[in-house]
């Protein structure tokens, strides 16, 4: 029997992104069934990044590096999940200048940051996976 959870659209897509994810990085295995999306030879990397949404469709924020170069990123790479429950990498989004982009359709780049946060993804409508080449190399 399924658990409580295990009925989230959301916290089961998020959990498949992890599997995907691991599936890159286990050496064993480079020809499984999750290895295409991000390519068996890792050419896309080890990251699916993505967005959530709340109920009234609006992006999820998370602010970085606060107190000094402060940041704000609606886009994440999760790093793991128990019960519902996500560590979230946050992802810096640049602009094709380089710069911090100011609105989501600017975004031309996404850098891994050492910023994580906590997520109950059952606070989740949505979410909206993005292309795994946004990931600077």
């Amino acid at each position: 029997m399924k658990d409580h959870y295990s009925f989230n659209c959301v916290c089961d897509a998020v959990e498949n992104i992890l599997n995907q994810q691991k599936a890159v990085e286990d050496e064993k295995c480079p020809t499984s069934c999750y290895s295409n999306l991000l390519n068996p030879v890792k050419t896309l990397g080890d990251t699916i990044p993505f967005l959530l949404l709340n109920e009234k469709g609006q992006p999820f924020q998370a602010f970085g590096n606060v107190g000094e170069n402060c940041f704000e990123t609606n886009f994440f790479r999760v790093e793991g999940i128990h019960d519902c429950c996500a560590t979230l990498r946050l992802l810096l989004p640049l602009d094709c200048h380089g710069h911090l982009a100011k609105e989501i359709c600017d975004v031309k780049e996404l850098v891994k940051t050492r910023n994580c946060v906590e997520v109950d993804l059952s606070c989740f409508c949505a979410i909206q996976c993005l292309s795994p080449r946004l990931i600077a190399g």
